[in-house]
């Protein structure tokens, strides 16, 4: 029996209604998003048909208000640490597919991946995201555990990663468990693309099974894992039939087990050096930042995160307007770091920026950069994160906390001129703090980390 997740019917029946609904309708419906109030998908489809310039101006200003209002002005930065290209699927779109006999398959001994984590905090980094290919036999459950373990026992004079998120390929409830018992973070698995007779035509291999992939996620909640990450990939099919099938599914698991997601993922299709694949949906820039904006008023509470497939351009756009996490300085490659280049990476890099230039940027824009772990440390993972997000006070918690880990970042890693100017905003963002005691302790702390101690957080 196929698990009732996305009723594909329903979608099309909502684009088709959403071409006869008014620019007035779609304004009513903004006012709404900004008093925080859930949007039907009919709703949502009506924001994505409407396409006129003026419109578009007060979509982005309604989803900027929303991101500031939940998440602040604080911009969260991770790395992604590619740890096996061995893989057993065919998927049309990926570098690593298995018919790519030039590429050299590779998995981290763990000498070589305490070596990668050592250039990650050596660069500032807190925070990563852990990347296996689908292969049984070399990615077992037992060697992801290794590996999540070996990078937590790696301290550094420079620091430590904090926290760990992985993503690999849909597994089962044991392998799940496993997964929870070693700490990670955020269990990722995107759908890909949501329409499954085109899921079913670009994936060979386990990863062909559309009901084994959508339905990981519920399998990962039964085991303990109560933070997951959604996404898509962008320019598979229909980016308006993709967002609805995103809130479609936030809203199932939401349902279902009390917990959205924790994250949602805009990647969107890049070109890499044995991918023949020319996607048929391609996603104009507009239409991209456009996707983003209307995610962050139809999923108000989850956090949005966008990788350096992206140019800078984009990025800083859609900094502004939804995206709350972002990956810098990536490398797309196996054991990519403190190589010259990415040839064998899994996709083109549109943002090659080192990462204390992005943080600079960002500082630039008012943007608070953070490398911050405190709520997972702190339980505020699941049902806990919800509550203070879905409220609208989880921003209460991020902004003194988001301080610190900058401050941390300023102390240690700052380089050309950034820490002036990035102290300067770490005062302005501490006066925006309304609770006097808040902002008290807050000052208290700052001086502790000028000090030298550092994992302060609330």
């Amino acid at each position: 029996m196929k698990p009732d997740i996305i009723d594909e019917q329903n979608l099309y029946r909502i684009m088709e209604e959403a071409e006869n609904s008014s620019e007035d309708a779609a304004y009513a419906i903004l006012e709404k998003a900004r008093a925080k109030e859930a949007l039907g998908l009919d709703e949502i489809g009506a924001l994505l048909n409407c396409d006129s310039p003026g419109f578009r101006d007060a979509l982005f200003n309604a989803a900027s208000e929303i991101k500031n209002e939940i998440y602040g002005e604080r911009l969260v930065f991770f790395a992604p640490l590619y740890v096996s290209n061995f893989c057993v699927n065919d998927c049309a779109y990926c570098n690593f597919h298995s018919r790519n006999g030039d590429l050299k398959r590779k998995r981290l001994t763990l000498l070589e991946l305490e070596a990668q984590t050592e250039i990650l905090i050596a660069m500032g980094h807190k925070r990563l995201l852990l990347e296996f290919g689908e292969d049984p036999a070399r990615n077992g459950i037992d060697y992801v555990v290794s590996v999540i373990e070996k990078i937590y026992s790696i301290k550094k004079a420079q620091g430590n990663i904090r926290r760990v998120n992985v993503n690999i390929a849909a597994s089962e409830r044991e392998d799940y468990r496993k997964l929870k018992q070693a700490g990670i973070g955020t269990y990722q698995l995107f759908q890909e693309t949501y329409h499954r007779l085109t899921y079913e035509k670009l994936h060979r291999g386990p990863k062909a099974d559309y009901d084994r992939q959508i339905t990981a996620y519920s399998r990962a909640f039964e085991a303990g894992i109560d933070d997951v990450g959604l996404g898509v990939l962008f320019g598979l099919y229909d980016w308006k039939f993709e967002v609805l099938a995103l809130v479609a599914h936030a809203r199932y698991l939401d349902k279902t087990f009390g917990v959205g997601p924790h994250t949602i993922s805009v990647p969107r299709f890049c070109h890499a050096q044995t991918v023949n694949y020319q996607p048929e949906y391609r996603v104009s820039d507009e239409d991209f930042l456009k996707l983003i904006a209307i995610l962050r008023l139809a999923v108000p509470y989850t956090g949005m995160i966008l990788s350096t497939r992206e140019s800078p351009q984009i990025r800083k756009t859609a900094f502004k307007i939804g995206i709350s996490q972002a990956s810098a300085n990536s490398a797309a490659s196996c054991g990519g770091y403190g190589k010259p280049n990415n040839e064998e990476a899994q996709f083109e890099l549109h943002d090659q920026r080192p990462l204390y230039e992005v943080v600079s940027g960002a500082v630039d824009d008012k943007l608070l950069p953070s490398f911050c772990t405190a709520c997972y440390r702190r339980g505020r993972t699941g049902e806990s994160f919800m509550a203070f997000s879905k409220a609208g006070e989880i921003h209460n918690f991020c902004r003194p906390n988001g301080i610190f880990a900058f401050a941390e970042y300023l102390e240690d890693f700052a380089r050309n001129g950034i820490y002036d100017k990035g102290y300067a905003l770490i005062h302005f963002y501490i006066n925006k703090i309304e609770d006097e005691d808040t902002r008290r302790r807050t000052l208290a702390r700052l001086e502790e980390i000028r000090q030298g101690k550092r994992d302060l957080y609330f």
